[in-house]
């Protein structure tokens, strides 16, 4: 096996991470053909949605020490197979609620090893190439790639293909067996190291990061995911009776939409952040509580446009807190920290998928306009917060 160290070697590892989250979200325009075809509730679908979480959270937990004792190499590559058998159970299990939760749990398992992982090796091959600060930028971007060509190749295939339960899973499985192919030749950062031991629990906030991930870190955290799930798993269901036949392509449309914003606000993170001068983080908080009062009127009254107006609000609040929480959580580690603390904030931001079901949940006793109202009033809560976090970090001691 050889190690290629060329300027970019990082972009060996790149199709690795895009091919993982091409897996965690080729699920999500199918969400609605679930429910309208399989006739899966809505609450149903969306405990689907958040399955992987239920996968993804352990995931990171094992992925992080696994390579930190085995090497990147080999999780990931574990990773791609997980990958590819989670797309098998999913593709076998249309009819089968129990089946495409199996499904969303091994998936959660694959992306876990992607994002701790992948985000990882990029940024120790960044800092060899010289170019440390790109680590997090570049990782997040491939991942978005990711999570949004997925969506909407799955979406488009399911919409206007044949086998539409079947197809957009066997795709990304070629994905994977291609991605496998460039990880192979991917330079090695981790090489075997026989003094890890501890290979469970690795979800660790450093003693002296903590006052800082708890202040400025955690608050954001959870609303980095549930933005893009309130964008596609909630909006185009409260439009849907408008949108007969092409409840699909819609949902493909805007989870495109909102991803596709999300990845362009994290390619140009680097000015971004220059210009919101360590604002960037509370700019996307409050963006994401905007798009949540637009999902308010669009409940409402039922106005489509609305649901697609508030896309990229949620694309961009998205964005720029990825970032800010992953370039902020890998400043405060060392080295031997990074994978650790990387899955304890990836972990969190996962929380954010789980919003969709409980605002479903909550429907039978309120109004779905009235949630979301409550919805972007927290949001902003919990930006004030990590603004005040901030400011007493940044204020000078006396």
């Amino acid at each position: 096996m050889t190690d290629v160290r060329p300027a970019r070697s990082w972009l060996l590892v790149a199709p690795a991470l895009i091919v993982l989250g091409w897996g965690g979200n080729h699920f999500l325009p199918l969400m609605q053909y679930y429910r309208l075809v399989q006739g899966f509730s809505q609450v149903q679908v969306d405990i689907l949605l958040g399955a992987y979480v239920v996968g993804i959270i352990p995931g990171f937990a094992l992925s992080g020490a696994w390579s930190d004792r085995y090497g990147r190499r080999p999780v990931l590559l574990a990773g791609l197979a997980l990958g590819v058998v989670g797309s098998i159970v999913l593709a076998c299990s249309s009819a089968s609620f129990a089946g495409l939760c199996v499904g969303r749990f091994i998936c959660g398992l694959s992306v876990a090893a992607g994002m701790v992982v992948g985000t990882s090796w990029i940024k120790e091959l960044s800092i060899a190439e010289g170019r440390s600060t790109a680590g997090a930028r570049r990782a997040a971007g491939m991942l978005t790639i990711g999570f949004g060509g997925g969506a909407g190749i799955g979406g488009a295939l399911a919409q206007w293909a044949p086998w539409p339960a079947v197809l957009p899973y066997l795709v990304q499985i070629a994905a994977c067996v291609v991605a496998v192919l460039f990880v192979l030749r991917a330079s090695e950062t981790r090489p075997f190291d026989p003094g890890v031991t501890r290979l469970f629990g690795n979800l660790r906030v450093p003693r002296p990061a903590r006052s800082t991930f708890l202040r400025v870190v955690l608050p954001l955290a959870p609303w980095v995911f549930a933005a893009p799930a309130l964008s596609f798993a909630v909006g185009p269901s409260l439009v849907s009776g408008r949108i007969p036949g092409f409840t699909v392509g819609f949902a493909t449309v805007v989870t495109v939409m909102t991803l596709g914003v999300g990845w362009v606000t994290q390619f140009f993170s680097g000015h971004l952040a220059a210009l919101l001068r360590g604002r960037m983080g509370l700019v996307g908080g409050s963006l994401i509580a905007t798009g949540a009062l637009l999902l308010l009127v669009a409940a409402s009254s039922q106005q489509v446009w609305i649901v697609l107006a508030a896309a990229p609000v949620f694309g961009a609040g998205y964005g720029l807190a990825m970032v800010f929480g992953l370039s902020t959580t890998q400043t405060l580690a060392k080295p031997q920290d990074l994978a650790g603390i990387t899955a304890a904030y990836y972990s969190l931001t996962y929380l954010g998928f789980l919003l969709p079901a409980a605002l479903a949940a909550l429907s039978a006793f309120a109004p779905m306009w009235v949630l979301l109202g409550a919805t972007a009033v927290v949001c902003a809560l919990c930006t004030a917060v990590a603004g005040r976090g901030i400011r007493r970090i940044n204020a000078p001691t006396p």
